[in-house]
């Protein structure tokens, strides 16, 4: 391959402000993907980095800035992903590329180990494409400073082949001392044209603004925005798995961002549609009585902890036995986040497993060891079920436990002591780590097979029970040795965050096959009500929930301006003008304003093409419900593309007359029932609440003349106007999230 790296950056289309451009796939890229990523993956990394680049900034242009916010899955390879990016950006010209990491040294030393070993960056031999500092200092040497500033000049002389011009390459903790550092050397070095791409990792931790609420800036928000300052030419990518901060900030935040792109993972990935959502035959529920809270204190090792070990200790020694000692199997023990309980699990674990090892010293007769036999057989039964066909034998493997016992570390992962301790993977085949939030958002555990949680779902922010799932990962291989053992809650949780996960990344995805502008797209998704989607001090702006179950939608506020009126006028004539409305059956002794016409069977996706998502709504707070309802209907369709539904013309022969306040909000829309007394209450009409379909969507449209009382006469003060009521089943309920971004109303 050429040790020549082309640079050519064409724009490709104009569209307003929003500018596209070409990025080459040079030969960084060709040989990173040739080494690194798997042959069936290369396309699809190629491709997504290829869009992720080419919507932010032009390298060729003089100043710019953009936000990207890219998705992947936990666990699923966002870290090639970026790789991919960055070696693109080589190609193409950029000078620094800059990977702002997680907030612990146990992360930064992953992700630059990562870095260096991809990258080939302490390789002998290698071309040097890429000069790498960690946390650079500022200050006590000004080295670092005069280092970046020659390799940026060699992008300067003209004279400098293009091959070896080398890109900076800073990897940075998430923590505002390292942010300030690194701010204050770029404050010295010229960067006028140079572009640069800043990659923030696990963006949605630690970067967002955590004083918005206060009118304020938290420090590491702060710095970011310090060190960005420094760039008049950047794109700034933040990669995570959970985007519900980012998506949920004000859109006018500099974190909120520009553009999208959702990563597919790979073919052997396994997420939460494969755990919770396709029979769950890995899950386990942890019974109440094994779980540690304040009102349950354990005082013994738990049942089901034991029960875990042993299907893990199978697992091990199977695959000990098929793998030849290569790659690992691992166990994560997730009991809390305080560790004093990680010291307490980490004991019970230390002292089963060394228990265990010395009673299969013991001769075949002795009794302890038969009877521990035994409990592994039941241990074994449960997990052959699952397991490949081809698993070995339950007597051909007890051979071996004496073995896997001997090549199984426990170690306990927090920093009581100080310092997170770093897992030597090579130095032994099984592991069981017992540990809580150093091994949350971002820690990769090397072929966990076992995960036993009981733990509760906390403050209930949906991004943080999901970055708790380091059991998702390539590992469709080993899937059938994959248990999972969690508290009921917990469980309930991450089943139901799978549709919510689902129904964001098709929304994302839509915004981005479309072509269209992230901050013109109403934040609605669906949530459990038991889950938060993020922590609400990042949010300046509070989001609504709702659920539209065996109950009706309808706006309150509808005297609106006259061009509104007039535009949901000719959307509900349209409508109505192909459909055979016929009169509804109802008691003889009915009024004028009593007798509907009504249309039945008719195909829900064209209410919603030809009629709902047209009507105008003015009001924030109808707008939001409004949303929320269409969300509804949306999953509808999409778990049943022919679901049909009910439309009834209320009053068609003669308009009703409503009141409404100086706000223009309705007294009421339903007609009532009759008549009211008591012993024949709705016997002649039953009252516009009551006029729906049992089990199908229904839609009521209501043309009103709207009153207003001045000096106890009333005066008509708009005519002919337009007003929907939609009533959902219960069957079709969904908890929804919708925050109103006020800079989409202006």
């Amino acid at each position: 391959m050429s040790d020549q790296t082309p640079f050519l950056v064409e724009p490709i289309n104009e569209n307003g402000d929003q500018e596209c451009w070409a990025p080459v796939i040079g030969p960084e890229t060709m040989t990173f993907l040739d080494r690194a990523a798997p042959p069936d993956s290369r396309d699809n990394l190629c491709n997504a980095a290829v869009s992720i680049l080419s919507q932010g900034i032009n390298p060729a242009k003089v100043a710019g800035q953009k936000t990207g916010l890219v998705v992947g899955y936990v666990q699923s390879g966002k870290t090639l992903s970026f790789e991919t990016v960055a070696t693109l950006a080589r190609d193409n010209g950029f000078q620094v590329v800059i990977v702002v990491t997680g907030i612990s040294n146990l992360l930064l030393e992953q992700s630059v180990n990562r870095l260096c070993r991809d990258l080939k960056l302490d390789e002998l031999g290698q071309p040097r494409r890429w000069v790498q500092f960690k946390n650079p200092s500022y200050g006590e040497d000004i080295t670092t400073t005069q280092e970046i500033r020659n390799v940026l000049e060699d992008w300067r002389d003209l004279g400098m082949p293009e091959g070896r011009k080398k890109t900076v390459l800073i990897t940075v903790l998430k923590h505002h001392q390292h942010l300030r550092n690194l701010a204050r050397i770029f404050g010295e070095i010229e960067m006028q044209s140079v572009p640069v791409l800043i990659i923030d990792d696990e963006a949605d931790q630690a970067s967002l603004n955590i004083e918005v609420r206060q009118g304020d800036e938290s420090t590491t928000y702060q710095r970011l925005m310090t060190l960005r300052e420094q760039f008049p030419l950047h794109t700034y990518l933040q990669y995570t798995a959970t985007p519900q901060a980012p998506l949920l900030v004000s859109i006018i935040d500099s974190l909120s961002p520009d553009f999208v792109q959702v990563l597919e993972p790979g073919s052997d990935y396994v997420g939460g549609k494969e755990f919770f959502s396709d029979g769950g035959s890995g899950l386990r529920v942890i019974p109440s009585e094994d779980v540690p809270v304040q009102s349950n204190p354990l005082s013994e090792v738990p049942e089901s902890l034991i029960k875990a070990l042993r299907v893990f200790m199978i697992g091990v020694t199977a695959g000990f036995v098929g793998d030849g000692d290569s790659g690992n199997r691992s166990m994560l023990v997730h009991p809390s986040h305080r560790t004093s309980q990680h010291q307490d699990f980490y004991n019970w674990v230390k002292n089963i497993i060394e228990e265990w090892q010395r009673t299969f010293a013991l001769p075949d007769i002795e009794p302890d060891r038969e009877e521990l036999v035994e409990e592994f057989r039941e241990a074994y039964d449960d997990l052959k079920e699952t397991a490949e066909p081809n698993f070995p034998a339950f007597d051909d493997l007890i051979v071996s436990f004496a073995s896997a016992f001997r090549n199984t570390r426990v170690l306990e992962v927090n920093a009581r002591d100080g310092k997170t301790p770093e897992v030597g993977w090579r130095s032994a085949y099984g592991w069981i780590l017992v540990g809580g939030q150093a091994m949350d958002r971002g820690f990769t555990v090397k072929g966990l097979t076992v995960t036993y949680m009981p733990r509760g779902i906390g403050g209930g922010n949906a991004d943080t029970v999901q970055q708790r799932a380091r059991f998702f990962g390539y590992k469709k291989s080993y899937f059938g040795y994959c248990r999972v053992y969690l508290e009921e809650g917990t469980l309930y949780a991450f089943q139901n965050y799978v549709d919510h996960e689902e129904d964001i990344r098709r929304q994302l995805i839509n915004i981005q096959n479309g072509n269209q502008q992230l901050s013109e797209w109403k934040r609605a998704f669906v949530l459990d009500p038991a889950l938060k989607p993020c922590r609400r001090s990042v949010l300046e702006f509070d989001y609504m929930r709702g659920q539209l179950s065996d109950s009706w939608y309808r706006p309150r506020v509808i005297l609106v301006g006259n061009s509104v009126i007039q535009t949901n006028q000719k959307i509900v004539e349209e409508f109505l003008r192909g459909k055979h409305l016929l009169d509804d059956d109802g008691h003889p002794d009915r009024t004028e304003i009593q007798c509907h016409k009504v249309c039945r069977e008719v195909n829900l996706s064209s209410l919603m093409e030809q009629l709902l998502v047209h009507i105008q709504i003015t009001s924030p707070v109808d707008s939001q419900q409004n949303i929320g309802m269409l969300l509804q209907l949306s999953q509808a369709l999409e778990n049943n593309p022919d679901e049909l539904c009910s439309i009834y013309q209320m009053s068609p022969s003669r308009r009703r007359e409503r009141s409404v306040r100086e706000d223009g909000e309705i007294s009421e829309l339903f007609q009532g029932e009759s008549p009211v007394e008591r012993e024949r209450r709705g016997e002649i009409y039953p009252g516009d609440r009551a006029i729906h379909d049992r089990d199908r969507v229904t839609i009521q449209i209501h043309t009103l003349d709207l009153t207003k009382s001045h000096g106890g006469q009333k005066e008509i003060v708009m005519e002919n106007v337009p007003v929907i009521a939609v009533w959902v089943p219960r069957r079709l309920a969904r908890s929804w999230v919708v925050q109103d971004q006020p800079a989409q109303n202006s």
